[in-house]
């Protein structure tokens, strides 16, 4: 374990400089990123514990046959609304959150590229979040499944404005995710401490650069998709209607270049966080770093080939899908490396068994069981006989739950005492995994046999008689076995926060900066800026204060922090950091008032929307003016 060299400051003077202000006015005016980082990652577990409780209702109504839990119509609502929570509203932004959180810490700066960016990307995903689930105290939820499929989505057969709270919604989102990914590259380039080439850099940080990439290429193509649908059920247009020279599978084409690379802009962040934690259990420095980079951003740029295996049942071309079968299979090869280097590592370790690694070997075993049900749905003859039946349920949640969500909770076990201060239970947090892993292959593992037998996704309710009962019950007491798991760790959550043992600054003698660091860290972050002279500066001797401009203590009262050349991290220029502000919650109010204004066609609304938000943007511009140095 390292010794740091930076000198000793007085914390309280730099952390008055940086503090926000107390209660209400700081919640709604901070542009720190841990306080945002943390902030995302508390909301998007509220919208995970809610899409948990959707599931197991649906669980409920399918454990055996001809059951009337639910009807057909609340039904449908509950498993879209399921459905578009985990993938909008949980899972990308989790994880956003703990980019928000570690990037800065992992880079050694003090603070994200664009402070007031940030803040608005995460209010723009509170206030899109609420905006679709408003829809189901009003009883108008979206019903046509997270994918929204056309023509059934369109104003035909959907008249309401369940889908326009879908459609909009997700294009509201779309802004704070895009946002988000242009802050993380700009940070990642611009922001890394003097030292820290590209070579050096953690794994987590190149996985986030990645995911940033992949969102400015992917999600454009869902909010075309989402736009044209809302224009086709507002204005009369007719992109998706066949009858007057439009196409359904324009939809689908749209929808899948996002919605496929989707899965691995999730798997990315979480492969960097897995690879981030198991040479710190190890004791042992990540083999085959180059090879696990480079795999990263192989499956980032192979995963934009893929989209079109999910529409093999549709009737386009055969030798055109022979291409994106190949490509479908050609993605194992970069994700097998990752699992080939974790196990390498952990082989010549002295591994500990802690709750985190756990998490990490959870994440091995499933997602392999899920990628290997993913090269069988790649193969055309295999998927004609399983698409649209629960073996897609079941690959499709062992790819998400095992390469995402095993990760997630992998990562709150390692890094949540460095954001409060506190250790977990480790008797808990073991507790926790083994429920969730028997829970989870109890729970779904049977759907690949009920699909192989039949059993078709999305229905509401099915007859006896067709060897589907006992299997369905499995799946509905595993999902609560799961869901009792889930609870345990999130029991285990505020009992650390109220009879934790202190975490210290480095409780897992962990290889990376933010370990130099206090837990939690001071407002400012490095009060010094270390210089970086290795892959794993924690275990690699002395940590030196980086003798920059814009590096010492007099910048951290200033609110300043260096900007670095992208390649070999030489300052060029000093970043004022900004003050805390209520522009970014106001321009984000006034974006969501829009939304609402198309939401229920009222052009007032959308011109008092438009207006408070120009006005907030024309004062962030103007204050932004006043930071140039």
């Amino acid at each position: 374990m390292t010794t740091t060299a930076l000198p000793v400051v007085d914390e309280d003077v730099v952390e008055t400089a940086w503090r926000d202000a107390p209660g209400l006015i700081g919640f709604l005016t901070s542009v720190d990123h841990k306080r945002i980082g943390v902030r995302y990652i508390y909301t998007a577990f509220i919208f995970f514990f809610v899409a948990g409780l959707q599931a197991l209702v649906m669980r409920v109504q399918l454990a055996e046959p001809d059951l009337h839990v639910l009807g057909p119509s609340a039904y449908n609502q509950l498993f879209t609304m399921h459905g578009t929570t985990m993938i909008f509203l949980f899972n990308t932004p989790v994880l956003a959150g703990f980019g928000n959180y570690l990037l800065p810490l992992q880079l050694g700066t003090r603070d994200m590229a664009f402070p007031r960016l940030n803040a608005f990307s995460y209010w723009v995903f509170l206030l899109s979040g609420l905006f679709m689930f408003t829809s189901q105290f009003m009883g108008k939820a979206p019903d046509g499944g997270w994918f929204s499929y056309v023509p059934l989505t369109g104003k035909t057969y959907s008249p309401a404005l369940n889908i326009d709270f879908w459609g909009l919604g997700v294009i509201f989102l779309g802004i704070s995710t895009t946002v988000g990914a242009v802050n993380f590259i700009v940070t990642v380039f611009k922001m890394r401490a003097p030292g820290m080439t590209l070579n050096r850099m953690p794994v987590f940080v190149w996985s986030i650069l990645v995911m940033g990439f992949m969102i400015l290429f992917a999600v454009p193509a869902l909010t075309v998709a989402c736009g044209l649908l809302e224009m086709d059920r507002k204005v009369g247009t007719a992109f998706y209607d066949p009858l007057r020279k439009g196409s359904p599978l324009l939809f689908q084409h749209l929808f899948w270049f996002w919605g496929h690379p989707e899965v691995y802009i999730l798997l990315v962040p979480a492969i960097g966080m897995i690879a981030t934690i198991v040479p710190v259990f190890a004791k042992a420095r990540l083999k085959a770093y180059v090879w696990v980079v480079t795999a990263v951003v192989g499956i980032g740029f192979v995963s934009f080939g893929l989209w079109v295996h999910h529409m093999f049942a549709t009737g386009l071309p055969s030798q055109a899908m022979g291409f994106f079968s190949g490509a479908s299979l050609t993605i194992s090869i970069p994700s097998g490396i990752v699992i080939f280097a974790l196990i390498a590592t952990l082989w010549r370790g002295t591994v500990r068994w802690s709750t985190p690694l756990l998490y990490t070997i959870g994440f091995v075993s499933i997602f392999v069981l899920g990628g290997i049900t993913g090269v069988m749905v790649a193969v055309m003859p295999f998927d004609w006989q399983v698409h649209d039946t629960y073996f897609v349920v079941a690959h499709f949640h062992y790819v998400l739950v095992g390469g995402v969500l095993f990760p997630i909770f992998a990562a709150l076990y390692y890094w949540l005492p460095k954001m409060t201060g506190r250790m977990l239970s480790e008797r808990l947090g073991k507790w926790s995994f083994w429920i969730m892993f028997a829970g989870f292959n109890l729970g779904f593992f049977p759907q690949h046999i009920l699909g192989l037998l039949g059993m078709p996704r999305r229905i509401y309710t099915y007859p006896a008689g067709l060897g589907w009962d006992w299997l369905n019950m499995l799946s509905t007491v595993g999902g609560f076995l799961f869901g009792l798991g889930t609870a345990v760790s999130l029991y285990n959550f505020f009992w650390s926060r109220a009879r934790g043992a202190p975490a210290g600054p480095n409780p897992w003698d962990g290889d990376t900066l933010e370990w130099s660091l206090p837990s939690p860290p001071p407002h400012e972050n490095f009060a010094v800026i270390p210089a970086v002279s290795s892959r794993h500066p924690m275990w690699d001797g002395v940590l030196p204060a980086a003798n920059v401009e814009g590096g010492g203590v007099d910048a951290a009262l200033e609110r300043q922090t260096p900007i670095t050349e992208g390649m070999d991290t030489v300052v060029e220029d000093i970043m004022q950091v900004p003050e805390e502000t209520y522009v970014p919650f106001l321009s984000a109010l006034g974006v969501g008032i829009v939304f609402v204004g198309f939401l229920v066609s009222q052009v007032t609304v959308i011109v008092v929307g438009v207006v408070l938000a120009a006005a907030a943007v024309g004062v962030w511009t103007w204050r932004t003016a006043e930071d140039i140095r």
